[in-house]
């Protein structure tokens, strides 16, 4: 199970839970991410509607998604809620405990490779990347994207960097996405087509000196109609890099005289 870096959660902090115990007043319950540490869910915390009984909710084995209400941190007593989390908060806490957990996997294989215990490859490793990107897997993610510059720019030790990006490779993929449109450019010049090619150049050069990340596609489906596709690995990118390129497309049609335009496709 993914390990936190500290003994206990904060008030507020959503946990992933599994129910141990179940009474008429209450539920004993091990926090996963702490190690199993014990933690109350009293009746009054269990449903915000009616139930007739609380083992209608909860059943021993069951893992669930609890915030923390109380926590006495002498006694390490840890009072939770399970009424408190909405359907949103419940998939968003659930998504990121199973990238956890598939984050953890990649570092303990890794650290057996290299005959460490996972421990020692959160000391040496997991605390480093989680500082530096907020997440174990996020930073995975980039390293999948940007290779060994991302483990060695979080301070990860040099005989940990080979093994860890080549399983990272075996394990994570980053999937792309897309975003598009079509281009209208005019000219009546003598040498229109030259200059609606340097137009539709400008585009793509200022789209790809935006990103090193960024592909882009940019063809004709018949004059003066030019379709332009580009990809990355998020979204942010693609908006900034389109938002350059149509810029300077369009100072350079107006520079030469040509008629410009774009379409955004709907996603």
């Amino acid at each position: 199970m993914p390990i936190k870096r500290k003994e206990l959660p904060d008030v507020g902090e959503l946990v992933v839970a599994t129910v141990r115990e179940v009474y008429d007043y209450g539920a004993y319950l091990n926090l996963d991410e702490y190690g199993g540490l014990e933690a109350y869910l009293p009746w009054s915390e269990v449903a915000s509607r009616w139930v007739r009984s609380i083992h209608d909710v909860v059943k021993p084995g069951q893992k669930i998604v609890v915030k923390v209400i109380r926590v006495n941190r002498k006694r390490k007593q840890v009072d939770v809620s399970l009424k408190r989390v909405n359907d949103n908060e419940r998939r968003r806490k659930m998504m990121e405990w199973k990238r956890a957990q598939k984050a953890e996997k990649i570092l303990e294989i890794v650290a057996q490779k290299l005959g460490k215990t996972l421990e020692q490859a959160y000391e040496e490793v997991g605390w480093r990347l989680e500082e530096a990107y907020g997440e174990l897997m996020a930073a995975f993610e980039e390293a999948a994207i940007r290779g060994e510059d991302v483990l060695r720019e979080a301070g990860v030790p040099e005989d940990w960097v080979g093994p860890l990006l080549e399983e990272i490779r075996r394990h994570v993929e980053v999937k792309r996405v897309k975003i598009g449109g079509t281009i209208m450019a005019r000219s009546f010049a003598g040498d229109g087509v030259e200059r609606i090619k340097e137009v539709l150049l400008s585009v793509k050069e200022a789209i790809l000196e935006s990103s090193r990340d960024i592909k882009v596609r940019l063809y004709t489906v018949g004059a003066p109609r030019y379709k332009l596709e580009l990809d990355a690995y998020d979204y942010k990118t693609l908006e900034k890099a389109l938002e350059k390129g149509l810029e300077v497309g369009e100072a350079k049609a107006k520079e030469l005289g040509v008629i410009f335009s774009f379409t955004r496709e709907k996603r």
